[in-house]
């Protein structure tokens, strides 16, 4: 049975899954808006997608670019959830997987690092 949460709840969580990203990441975060949604479209039970160009990749040339952006999905997230505290433990797992992409981490380096 999935969990059921205020969206301000949620994004609360997320909120405090940021807080947790130690100060050097942190602070080396330039360009880059975190947005809760409700689900992808393309992909409705994927749990959060880095849209962007990854701090590895970019050169000189970026520069006057739109933000990056994280999308933390809210739906498939509480769907996969029996309990507040597992959506806890999903949404910091989930935040942590896609701000490692944008720090240019590759799906098999987050995994082996505990991050989904």
């Amino acid at each position: 049975m999935p969990v059921e949460m205020t969206r301000a709840r949620f994004e609360e969580l997320v909120s405090e899954a940021l807080d947790q990203v130690p100060p050097k990441f942190a602070d080396a975060m330039d360009n880059v808006v975190v947005l809760v949604e409700e689900f992808n479209d393309e992909s409705p039970t994927i749990l959060g997608l880095y849209h962007g160009v990854a701090l590895t990749r970019r050169t000189t040339n970026y520069a006057g670019v739109l933000p990056d952006r994280i999308s933390i999905y809210r739906r498939p997230i509480l769907w996969m959830c029996a309990t507040e505290a597992e959506v806890v433990e999903q949404v910091l797992i989930t935040v942590m997987h896609e701000l490692g992409h944008y720090f240019g981490l590759d799906d098999d380096r987050l995994h082996e690092l505990g991050w989904g």
